[in-house]
């Protein structure tokens, strides 16, 4: 199933800058189709461990048949609570590539697209309460303005969110087609796609709570990792790069460089990315949807290491 389910983006990059050990443990907070865990697991020995979070299941039937593995149908915002139940302490890397999996793009019925008629759900989790539909016909006009604004960056939200005031007064909006028709008034011609893409993405943000959930994780990960541990993260848009930037710039997420007296950075972190990694042209051939991907890699400090302007580190 899994390969169906997701290609795997920036694979070789990802997990290269994992640093993988064959006897460590790591985390995959994002299984899904499982290609990334696939990879760390051919290069772990016996005594080595992946743990593989996701929150939707429909990745329980990609879970490889290998005792080394140990899935966990958890949001990864329940990081270290979910660990610290199965006996793990500390952990030597954490890989995260963020966003929608091409499953859930082209499941038509889970409502992630645009395209097609499907209902106006966005779960990731299905056992969650909240959908697209609730957000979109139970929000005041306000409220939509600030998602729209906030986790869809467009650049009038005020107009898209009166263009659905006007439609939901007539007929709820409950469908994608029907949402795409209700905004079809304030939709730009020539980047239809474009506006539509920043649409979906802020309903979908909303409903899962995305943000929230991606701080939570990052936060935890500091906590969860060993000294020397590596935190390897994929982000697919410019909402959860500035917040994994800073995060692994400076340890919070204003990325504000702390100094000691001598005037030397505070950080917990030594990056190993000082530039974001993006795909080749050739893997962009072979999955166009890897555009929009960013790779950024940090390995955690142990005591009485600092991080220095170029990103190298020293004792």
């Amino acid at each position: 199933m899994e390969r169906n389910y997701h290609i795997p983006v920036l694979l070789e990059e990802s997990v290269g800058l994992l640093g993988v050990e064959s006897s460590g443990t790591y985390v995959d907070l994002t299984f899904g189709g499982g290609g990334h865990s696939r990879r760390i697991l051919s290069m772990l020995g016996p005594e080595g461990r992946l743990y593989g979070f996701d929150q939707d299941s429909d990745t329980s039937g990609n879970v490889p048949p290998d005792s080394r593995f140990h899935y966990v149908e958890s949001n990864f915002r329940f990081l270290r609570g979910a660990l610290r139940l199965r006996g793990v302490a500390g952990v030597d890397g954490i890989l995260a590539d963020l966003g929608v999996s091409s499953h859930h793009f082209d499941a038509v019925e889970r409502g992630f697209s645009f395209r097609g008629s499907a209902p106006l759900d966005m779960r990731m989790n299905r056992r969650g309460r909240m959908t697209a539909a609730d957000v979109v016909n139970g929000y005041d006009e306000a409220s939509l303005t600030r998602v729209l604004g906030d986790w869809g960056e467009l650049s009038t939200p005020w107009k898209v969110a009166h263009c659905i005031e006007r439609a939901r007064a007539v007929s709820p909006i409950t469908t994608t087609d029907a949402l795409v028709a209700a905004v079809a008034p304030c939709t730009p011609a020539k980047e239809a796609a474009k506006f539509l893409t920043k649409l979906f993405q802020a309903l979908r943000i909303e409903v899962n709570g995305e943000m929230e959930a991606l701080k939570m994780a990052l936060e935890q990960s500091l906590r969860i990792l060993r000294p020397g541990g590596r935190l390897v993260v994929i982000s697919y848009h410019s909402l959860e790069d500035r917040l994994v930037k800073n995060f692994l710039r400076s340890g919070n997420f204003d990325g504000r460089v702390e100094r000691d007296f001598y005037g030397r950075s505070e950080t917990p972190f030594a990056l190993l990315t000082r530039k974001a990694v993006t795909p080749s042209a050739e893997e962009l051939a072979r999955n166009p949807r890897s555009r929009s991907a960013k790779l950024r890699a940090a390995v955690k400090c142990a005591a009485g290491t600092e991080q220095i302007e170029t990103g190298e580190t020293i004792r």
